[in-house]
């Protein structure tokens, strides 16, 4: 059994190098948010900043982990083996929730996921203990305060710091105003003393005070000399930057990476240096053990770990290696980074989150105030507030999300913040207080217009309630893990080991996967990011095409599949195409929404032309997918339930239908292919024809369905529905090649048939 415990907590430390390249991904692109936002340098320079200030935070931490020791549990009252049990749950749990997160591109918190993972497998294994006639009871071996506070911390960071950052942006934009250059000549150096100032205190407070380095009198000094520390820093600052303005220095730029280098020290030395507190916990119990446990794995209390750890410093520095390499090389960090400052982007692009019902009624509420607010507010004042916030005049580099200004309120702010909380002895949570800033700042600026405000307040409460289901899912999760660990023994543990490995690699390639499909739309980016409007039609032509052509041969493919499956009486087919044809509809109504953002960067007198054919084509490929999923619906149910097949008497001639549809499809993404009109007319003649077609077979099954027999009913009503929607399905690509004629050639003339020659065939 010895044996099996150098290997667990063997384990624990490899898991913990994957534990801190997960958290680095997750927490700490909190800081590296603003600088990307705002392009305040090139992404490569504001990783070498962010990396200086990840690794000394880390290699000059305190290292003390005193929550994985004796923060949740009194390990003074649980043996080797039950830590044992507890420390492996929650690092499995850990690492499993994170990476669920980061893949999701959802920002969360990782001292959540570690205190409720110590916090649930502490209380499973108490539960045992109690269970097997302990006279122990929770409060004597659990720390119930810890999870307390940090419940508490994600209440007040939530209100306090969106707050905060809806307040200070609004002040801040007024003063400079969205075209922020002309405002600066003496205001931007007492902006940038305030600014810095604000970091040196949060750098006081939350990271060089903790520093290994830092004596109890150096502490002391500092706590009795913050005022005078703050007021020289506000002077000093304030003239440093009035010099580096006057020297053509953007000043604005300096402030956001030197909060960029703040926050990420801090980051390092306060949270994510954590993340080493179970495996090194681990190790001592196990040399304790080793020592003085006598071979007692069950029995051998470990009293020991109530002591003070000192880390050696080669952990830390280790843990400051693997955490700059992960900031570097993780394309996971690019993704939360992506939801953070795609919710917060002062431009229209494409919104990673949906609609909600809970959104929707609170923009409603959102506007009635507004009107208000407009209604009692007097004309001039209105016009004076609508100049300072005139979004046209924004001034942002080429690909920016936001501002300067933006981008150093949300770094100093959140800095500030997290620094007074820390005095305060306020339980604040860093990765709350950045992301809730930076939402703030966003609605100061109107960055939420009425287009997106749904989208973007739906996910922050998505990314909100992703901190609670962190919460619940790691208290949860490592207690069955610690639970099934503690009663099944070491092949349980070697089971979970093995999963969580597999857990992992899985994972993996799905971002993989995923990421390889969202770098295919470069296209809509170079579109959005184009100032160029003359030339935006030709590429937004161009992707619509390829958009569309995506469609119409999933379209082909999936009437096919139905068809032969209906036939066959496939239900597993039919099943896995109801299942695709629903996600096509989210597909469908996401490329509309992209297509149409790109419209507004297209020429005015180009988007007003265009506009109806744009439009008729993306709804006659809406119209096309519901006549598919109607005959998907029918078709599955009845062969669900069993009914009887389709007779052979009709399998000819339906196969003989779904034969000149599926050439019907094959011909027009060819002539899409080659990017010409010349064969839409012969086109839509043979849509004529399959639905003349459709319409003879219908007559004549209606004429045999008078007389034929009853007991076939059921399934000939399915064949004419499917006919029915087939026609439909027919007419829709019909009007489809017209309007895909027009976006190109506005005086296109397609053959002299009227649209409606064909009438719909009866109910």
């Amino acid at each position: 059994m010895d044996i099996l415990f150098l290997c667990v907590v063997i384990f624990l430390f490899l898991l913990a190098v994957f534990d801190l390249s997960v958290g680095v991904s997750n927490d700490a692109v909190n800081f590296l948010n603003s600088a990307i936002g705002s392009k305040a340098a090139s992404f490569k320079r504001i990783l070498i900043v962010a990396s200086i200030g990840v690794f000394i935070g880390a290699a000059m931490s305190n290292g003390m982990m005193d929550i994985a020791r004796h923060g949740i549990f009194r390990p003074e009252h649980f043996a080797f083996y039950d830590l044992i049990c507890i420390f492996m749950a929650v690092m499995v749990t850990d690492i499993i929730l994170l990476d669920v997160f980061n893949t999701l591109g959802m920002p969360t918190s990782t001292t959540v996921s570690m205190v409720f993972g110590l916090l649930g497998a502490t209380f499973a294994v108490a539960m045992i203990k109690m269970a097997g006639g302990s006279e122990l009871g929770f409060n004597d071996l659990l720390n119930t305060e810890k999870a307390l506070s940090v419940i508490l911390g994600i209440f007040l960071s939530v209100a306090v710091a969106f707050f905060f950052g809806t307040v200070v942006q609004f002040i801040s934009r007024m003063i400079f105003s969205f075209n922020y250059r002309s405002h600066m000549k003496w205001k931007i150096g007492i902006f940038g003393g305030i600014c810095a100032t604000a970091i040196v205190y949060f750098l006081l407070l939350k990271g060089v005070k903790e520093m290994v380095f830092m004596t109890p009198e150096a502490k002391a000094w500092i706590g009795a000399n913050t005022w005078l520390i703050l007021g020289g820093s506000l002077v000093l600052f304030t003239v440093v930057m009035q010099l580096l303005h006057m020297l053509k220095v953007n000043v604005l730029k300096v402030i956001v990476m030197m909060g960029t280098f703040a926050l990420a020290m801090a980051f390092a030395g306060n949270d994510l240096v954590n993340f080493i507190g179970v495996p090194l916990s681990g190790l001592e119990s196990y040399n304790d053990y080793m020592a003085n446990g006598a071979g007692d794995a069950h029995g051998f209390l470990m009293g020991s770990l109530n002591g003070p750890s000192d880390t050696p410093v080669w952990f830390l520095i280790g843990a400051g290696v693997i955490m700059v390499v992960s900031l570097a090389t993780s394309k996971k960090t690019h993704n939360v980074s992506k939801t953070e400052i795609g919710l917060g982007s002062q431009q229209g692009g494409e919104e990673l989150f949906g609609s909600s019902r809970i959104a929707r009624r609170l923009v409603r509420w959102a506007l009635r105030v507004i009107a208000w607010v407009r209604s009692v507010t007097p004309p001039h004042v209105r016009r004076w507030f609508n100049r300072r916030f005139n979004t046209d005049e924004t001034i942002m580099d080429q690909g920016a999300a936001f501002d300067l200004i933006r981008g150093a309120v949300n770094l100093v702010l959140a800095g500030a913040l997290i620094a007074l909380g820390t005095s305060l002895k306020l339980p604040l949570s860093t990765t709350f207080v950045t992301f809730m800033v930076a939402m703030g700042t966003s609605l100061a600026d109107r960055a939420w217009g009425r287009e997106s405000a749904v989208f973007r307040i739906t996910g922050v409460i998505s990314v909100i309630g992703g901190w609670f289901i962190t919460a619940g899912a790691a208290f949860m999760g490592a207690g069955v893990i610690a639970l099934l660990m503690h009663l099944g023994g070491h092949w349980v543990m070697i089971a979970l080991g093995a999963l969580t490995i597999f857990l992992i690699i899985r994972s993996n390639r799905r971002f993989k996967a995923r990421k390889e499909e969202e770098n295919g739309d470069v296209m809509f980016q170079t579109i959005i990011s184009s100032g160029d409007k003359s030339e935006n039609w030709n590429l937004l032509l161009l992707y619509i095409t390829q958009q569309q052509e995506k469609f119409l041969s999933y379209a082909g493919e999936s009437y096919r599949g139905i068809a032969e499956a209906f036939v066959s009486e496939n239900v597993k087919a039919l099943g896995k195409a109801e299942s695709s044809l629903t996600r096509q509809k989210s597909i469908l109504k996401n490329d509309r929404r992209k297509e149409t953002l790109c419209l507004r960067q297209v020429a005015h007198e180009t988007a007003i032309e265009k506009s109806t054919w744009f439009y008729l084509s993306n709804n006659c490929c809406m119209g096309i997918l519901y006549n598919l999923r109607r005959i998907s619906e029918i078709c599955k149910e009845h062969v669900e339930n069993n009914f009887l097949p389709l007779p052979q008497a009709y399998v000819g001639e339906f196969r003989e239908i779904c034969s000149r549809v599926e050439i019907l499809f094959n011909d027009t993404l060819a002539m899409m292919d080659t990017g010409g009109t010349e064969a839409i007319p012969m086109l839509r003649r043979h849509c004529d024809e399959i639905k003349d077609l459709i319409s003879e077979t219908y007559h004549r099954l209606y004429d045999q369905l008078r007389e034929g027999d009853s007991a076939s009913m059921t399934v000939l009503y399915v064949y004419m529905n499917m006919l029915q929607e087939t026609q439909e399905m027919v007419s829709g690509l019909r009007k489809y090649l017209r309007a895909y004629a027009k976006l190109r050639d506005t005086q296109f003339r397609s053959h002299p048939t009227g649209e409606d020659r064909h009438q719909p065939l009866p109910a």
